[in-house]
């Protein structure tokens, strides 16, 4: 994605609202090709969810691409940059400082349960025309209940700080389909084969193939989501053939690219 030629989004000011007596102010939104204009944070933590389409958050490097069965957890003044590559309806829930201190103290990705997303859907028609003890506050404190149950996602891409690291990383990011290994990459990071192996360990968690995997995986999801065709995404990608690309996204995500499709098409299609 080359997030050059995206629209600019600024940030949205209803984040900058502190008020105890509205917990939780839901905005829904209609996106297009769009990013945001700059790296930012907010008082009010965030919680941003795609009814249907895929985005692509970053939050202190690390990177997430995002389908319609998961949504983004932002703590409050935690800088993050939200990236949608195709069509997206956007639901935000914008939560008080207040009432984060049970909630993740990272950005993170969570499974979206059914009973989740009707509570996401239905804040959105409440909006913030509520008061404490009516209904819709009553609706907004179960809401927060279920996102304090919520389950992370492990599919994330942990980025490094060593400089050695983030040139090989870099020099990925602009290609994931780039299937050099580390002795090819070594001297563009200045750095033994041995002690980028390490470095990888040390500072995302993964190896090198397993890191490199999980770019692949948010690759594909990222352009299958924005409507290409899946042969052209395998290859593009770096595989021989089609069907090596099929058993890695299966083995990986437990369904076939196809498939995978069509369970986030039934997601989006049950959102409404």
């Amino acid at each position: 994605m080359n997030v050059e030629k995206l629209s600019k989004l600024p940030p949205i000011e209803i984040g900058f609202r502190i008020d105890p007596e509205l917990p939780v102010i839901p905005l829904a939104m209609q996106v297009s090709r769009a990013g945001c204009a700059a790296p930012h944070s907010h008082p009010r933590g965030q919680l941003i969810y795609a009814s249907n389409g895929v985005m692509k958050v970053v939050c202190r490097r690390d990177v997430w691409v995002v389908p319609p069965s998961q949504a983004v957890w932002v703590p409050p003044e935690i800088e993050h940059e939200v990236y949608f590559p195709g069509d997206v309806s956007l639901r935000n829930l914008f939560i008080d400082p207040s009432v984060v201190a049970d909630l993740p103290l990272e950005c993170a990705v969570i499974k979206v349960t059914p009973l989740l997303r009707e509570l996401i859907l239905r804040a959105m028609e409440v909006g913030e025309a509520y008061t404490a003890g009516s209904a819709g506050h009553r609706l907004m404190l179960v809401l927060l209940d279920e996102l304090r149950r919520a389950e992370p996602t492990a599919l994330h891409l942990p980025m490094g700080h060593d400089q050695r690291l983030q040139r090989v990383m870099e020099v990925l990011l602009k290609d994931p389909g780039d299937r050099r290994e580390l002795e090819q990459l070594a001297p563009l990071a200045g750095a033994s084969p041995r002690t980028l192996a390490r470095l990888f360990v040390r500072e995302t968690g993964l190896t090198f193939g397993t890191w490199r995997k999980r770019l692949v995986l948010q690759e594909a999801i990222e352009r299958l989501g924005t409507g290409q065709n899946i042969t052209r995404v395998a290859f593009d990608l770096g595989y021989q053939s089609l069907s090596a690309f099929i058993a890695m996204f299966r083995q990986a995500l437990g369904a076939s690219p196809g498939q995978y499709l069509r369970l986030e098409s039934k997601s989006a299609g049950e959102n409404g």
